[in-house]
């Protein structure tokens, strides 16, 4: 029996080796099979929301003129070629091996940055505006492009009278020679008060060098070590006037660094071969009359060339005497003019120039016949108000300026006046008084004309700005008394500030400071016509942001209608309560922590500009609603502390979003609302025109991103927001709008509000991120709009 039951157990054993084993291993192999496939499939999810997530980080940084790293793209490459080929393994042995693949791939893809910014020396220099490719200048040019081809030279000199075009003709010899000749160009402009540390400061920002010392020596070191690294460099040292201790710059020329070269220009030549050393110069002439006369006949237009007009044209293109910037003011200024303007032009150039300009009195008088050609005194005084602000100033600036001084009768409104500015500034660049500058926010003018301009305001309208350092006489009351505008843009002058200003018809003073600087505490006592103080912090990396104490006679300035103390740190504003005319009070960047209770006191204020106050975290309950014609309210990337609608009573500690529904007149804001549950439901939102309104948490660098449109913006939502009349306002108001959408309830809601069947007639622009982190099969797919909407 025990052997029956011997075999019939080696029988079951055998037969069960040949069946249910190879049954339990196809079961086990099925399970894994299935187990495998998933995870590709879970992995290969993971992996598109992870190249996703890496996308959206791109295009942000792209938007912000930043470059890729290499192997963001790479990575992102490698992910577009594998995620089609995971379905190719739904019943491949490979599945396991694909899925680790993934793996792999997704640890890959944890990165720290996607960008970097594109240091500025390899950014391609733009064409140069206002070249003309003359014969004679292109002789010039290609005898400076030659020098600079030879390793026996290392300085070069550029030299002629102001205005004639030196400037011109080296940036359009940077233009030719970066990438062919050089890696890299960097222009620094020097000027009459030679300052080492600003001409460094220039070249390390150009190179994307970022200075931690304070001494000019030491920073010489560390620039001279940078400029060695760039294999090929053109340093170029604009607008010479006397030695320029190359040295004590930091630039390495010679044997020490062959492959930098120095390109210089100067109006006087002996500062080019005695103080500079230059081993070869090149002079800029006047142009010949043909030269002059089509240079002046694009200008002034093809009016010129009429039967009637083209004789005289000709004579006052001739009084111009081949200098570039002349003949650029005159024909500007008389385009599109009649005969008998351009009679009068021609007996006004005619007459005797003024002998504080030697050597370029024809540049002089032009300058002067354009200006008197301004249309009226208060564009005269608008262009000499750009003086004051100098290169590639800001129109904004300016218009706060007229505001303040009231320039400009029959304007009614801050955005009335800001259009006013556009169009005189226009109209200055037309006239060849101002040049373009980065975009039409800004402007420059010309060294020459701006020379010209500020001996015109200090004999003609009373106007005293210094931004070299010369002797103050403070002392003398009777010619203090006789100024009207005082600008003061020198440390030293600053430093030695009288303890009364005695000027009691002053109506404008602007003083940028450098570091600390105490006013004396009756500084302005004696000056109650005062209409327009400016005392912004100067940019400088040598003098530390200081706190500053605000002079108690500064209550003493009862007819104050502008008030700008940008950049400062002060330590108590709350003085500034007591300037109930004011209408412009400019805050922004300084280090106020809180808005005082007394600034409800300023009834007649239309702008406050609040902007980059980082520390500022309180502003008391009804202190904004109290600002009854307020017209533009900037807090960007300033205060965002705003109390929710339920808090009330003694618990209020700041204000909220709805005290604005107070202010009829707003039409410009610029805010940060933590959530979109904030915004009110109605009111303030209807009156608005101009608006950037960002909507959760933003990091600080896209406050001060170029957006392209008035109306902007930015959402982050997470929630439903069928109860926010308020956004649902702005959706439909905006120009330009970013949305940043978490979960399906936040995705559903602001896309069904985009598709509610409503015209979306202002949208010009829209950017959407979506970040999906929960997903339902049963899920509709929801479409992004009905209608097309971009224009």
């Amino acid at each position: 029996m025990e052997f029956v039951i011997g075999i019939v157990s080696s029988i079951f054993t055998t037969a069960t080796e040949y069946t249910i084993s190879p049954i339990i291993n196809h079961v086990k192999y099925l399970s894994n099979h299935q187990q495998n496939v998933k995870t590709l499939k879970d992995q290969a999810e993971k992996l598109k929301d992870a190249r996703d997530r890496v996308q959206h980080s791109v295009d942000a940084a792209q938007r912000n003129g930043e470059e890729i790293e290499r192997d963001v793209n790479n990575w992102m490459s490698t992910v577009d070629r594998k995620i089609p080929q995971q379905t190719r393994y739904k019943h491949s042995l490979k599945a396991a091996e694909k899925a680790k693949a993934v793996a792999e791939l997704l640890e890959q893809g944890k990165f720290d940055g996607v960008s970097y910014h594109v240091p500025l020396q390899n950014i391609t220099v733009p064409p140069v505006k206002g070249y003309e490719d003359f014969e004679s200048r292109t002789l010039v040019l290609n005898e400076i492009m030659e020098a600079l081809e030879d390793d026996s030279v290392s300085v070069i000199g550029v030299h002629g009278m102001g205005g004639i075009g030196k400037k011109t003709l080296v940036k359009e010899i940077a233009t030719k020679v970066k990438d062919k000749f050089f890696d890299s160009v960097v222009i620094a402009t020097v000027t009459q008060t030679i300052d080492i540390e600003k001409i460094q400061n220039r070249i390390a920002e150009l190179l994307g060098l970022k200075f931690e010392e304070q001494s000019t020596d030491v920073k010489a070191l560390r620039l001279r070590e940078r400029l060695k690294k760039e294999k090929r460099v053109l340093v170029v040292l604009d607008d010479v006037w006397g030695k320029v201790d190359i040295e004590e710059v930091g630039i390495p020329l010679g044997d020490e660094h062959k492959g930098c070269k120095l390109l210089l220009t100067s109006r006087e030549l002996n500062v080019l071969s005695n103080g500079m050393d230059a081993q070869k110069h090149f002079s800029i002439r006047l142009l010949n009359e043909k030269e002059a006369w089509d240079l002046f006949k694009k200008k002034a237009g093809d009016c010129v060339e009429s039967c009637d007009l083209k004789p005289t044209a000709m004579e006052v293109a001739k009084k111009c005497a081949g200098l570039s910037i002349a003949i650029a003011t005159v024909a500007g200024a008389l385009r599109n003019k009649r005969l008998f303007e351009w009679k009068n032009a021609l007996r006004e150039l005619e007459r005797p120039s003024s002998s504080n300009f030697t050597g370029i009195t024809a540049a002089y008088s032009a300058i002067e016949w354009s200006f008197n050609y301004l249309e009226s005194e208060e564009v005269k005084l608008t262009f000499l108000l750009c003086c004051v602000i100098g290169h590639n100033g800001l129109v904004e600036k300016l218009m706060r300026y007229t505001v303040g001084l009231g320039l400009f009768g029959g304007v009614n409104t801050v955005e009335e006046a800001r259009n006013n500015v556009l169009i005189v500034v226009t109209n200055l660049k037309a006239s060849s008084l101002l040049l373009d500058s980065y975009d039409d926010e800004h402007f420059d003018i010309h060294d020459v004309v701006w020379d010209a301009a500020l001996a015109i305001a200090s004999r003609d309208y009373h106007m005293l700005v210094l931004r070299d350092h010369v002797p103050m006489e403070w002392s003398d009351k009777e010619k203090m008394n006789s100024w009207r505008r005082i600008s003061l843009t020198c440390p030293p002058i600053i430093a030695e500030l009288a303890k009364e200003l005695d000027c009691s018809g002053l109506s404008f003073f602007h003083m940028t400071h450098y570091g600390l600087v105490e006013i004396p505490p009756d500084f302005f006592k004696r000056i109650e016509s005062l209409r327009v103080l400016d005392l912004p912090h100067g940019p400088s990396f040598s003098y530390p942001r200081e706190s500053i104490n605000l002079p108690e006679s500064i209550n003493h300035l009862i007819n104050l209608r502008m008030l700008c103390l940008r950049g400062c740190l002060v330590k108590d504003i709350t003085i500034i309560g007591e300037l109930k005319n004011l209408e412009i009070l400019d805050l922004a960047f300084s280090g106020i922590k809180e808005l005082p209770k007394k600034i409800e006191q300023l009834s007649r204020l239309r702008l406050l500009d609040l902007s980059g106050c980082r520390a500022l975290k309180i502003i008391p309950p009804n202190v904004l609603s109290s600002l009854s014609k307020l017209e533009e309210l900037y807090i960007e990337g300033s205060f965002a502390e705003w109390e929710n609608e339920g808090v009330v009573g003694n618990e209020r500690r700041n204000a909220r979003l709805d005290e604005l529904n107070n202010l009829s007149r707003l039409t410009t804001l610029h805010v940060n609302i933590p959530n979109v549950q904030m915004i009110p439901k109605h009111g303030f939102i209807e009156t608005l025109d101009r608006y950037k309104i960002l909507v959760g948490d933003y990091p600080e660098v896209e406050w001060y991103s170029k957006y392209e449109y008035s109306r902007t913006l930015k959402l982050k939502i997470y929630k439903n927001i069928s109860s926010s009349n308020g956004v649902k306002m702005l959706l439909k108001r905006s120009e330009d709008l970013y949305l940043d959408l978490k979960g399906l309830e936040g995705i559903k809601s602001v896309l069904a509000e985009l598709n509610n069947g409503q015209e979306f007639l202002n949208l010009k622009r829209v950017d959407v991120i979506i970040r999906m982190e929960e997903y339902s099969i049963s899920s509709k797919p929801v479409p992004l709009f009905n209608k097309q909407v971009f224009v």
